[in-house]
């Protein structure tokens, strides 16, 4: 009995052991994460595919403003390639969480409930939102509250992006409020009378009317609104990765490259280099 007891006892001291052993060695991991990423030159990044802040391109290549950001800051850090891995907005974080990608670069805007999901890097890309609508506005939506206000008005907006949410504080139903997979599916059902506005950022509503034919109007900047910043995004315990990208990042922005890479797609670099994710990630929602 006494053996059995001690073969026991032993078993949990191992079990114990072993679990203080994982759980040392888990941040030693994520704190390596730069260097196994540079061994393997190739790092996984989620993207929207949602022009020009991101585009997956028919060959599989991916370009927009926020990949050409990251790709010239992880060379820096000796990882050469970006593989990319299109995700909707609600699904990044958690996939970020889960490990399926190692980075979120995708215009991902910065909140404080954000901030505390994930590990921002400082400011790449700034937006305010704009809402695409038919010609001639017919049912007049200048705002999220119009929407709101107005007795049968429907609004398409990225699933768990700032488009929603904005529609859904504002006061639109939930009923009113229509999940779009992608740009070109609200393109289609506004043109098919599906969804009366299509709401997404500046830059991306203007990419997108020029697919659009001379039936559409663009209102811009929605005036209820606030004007945001997106980041790179790590997972929470990936410090020293958005720590080592912070770094590259830095370096673009004084080189004069940092602009460069963002303004013909139409981003101001200054509205980037003027803020901080101190400051946005402490901005109430």
């Amino acid at each position: 009995m006494n053996r059995l007891i001690s073969l026991s006892r032993r078993a949990v001291l191992g079990v114990a052991v072993a679990g203080l052993a994982a759980a040392s060695s888990a941040p030693a991991m994520a704190q390596d994460a730069p260097e196994q990423l540079k061994e393997k030159g190739t790092v996984r990044v989620a993207i929207g595919n949602e022009p020009p802040y991101t585009e997956l391109k028919s060959d599989g290549s991916v370009s927009g403003a926020a990949p050409d950001v990251a790709r010239a800051v992880f060379k820096k850090l000796g990882i050469d390639n970006i593989e990319p891995v299109v995700s909707e907005y609600g699904a990044m974080i958690p996939g970020l969480q889960a490990g399926r990608f190692d980075a979120v670069t995708a215009g991902l805007f910065m909140k404080p409930q954000r901030c505390n999901a994930v590990a921002y890097s400082e400011p790449v890309l700034c937006d305010a939102e704009a809402f695409l609508v038919k010609k001639g506005n017919p049912k007049g939506l200048t705002t999220f509250k119009s929407i709101a206000d107005s007795s049968d008005a429907t609004i398409g907006a990225p699933g768990g992006g700032t488009e929603e949410r904005l529609a859904l504080e504002a006061g639109v139903p939930r009923s009113r409020v229509i999940v779009v997979p992608d740009p070109q599916s609200g393109l289609t059902m506004l043109e098919q009378g599906r969804i009366d506005v299509y709401s997404l950022p500046v830059l991306s509503i203007n990419s997108l009317a020029k697919k659009g034919g001379d039936g559409l109007e663009v209102i811009a900047p929605v005036e209820d609104s606030p004007i945001a910043c997106d980041g790179a995004a790590f997972a929470k315990d990936q410090t020293a990765l958005r720590d080592a990208f912070d770094k590259g990042l830095a370096e673009l922005k004084e080189s004069g490259e940092f602009a460069a890479l963002i303004e013909p797609y139409g981003f101001s670099a200054a509205a980037a280099m003027k803020t901080s994710r101190e400051k946005l990630c402490s901005t109430p929602e």
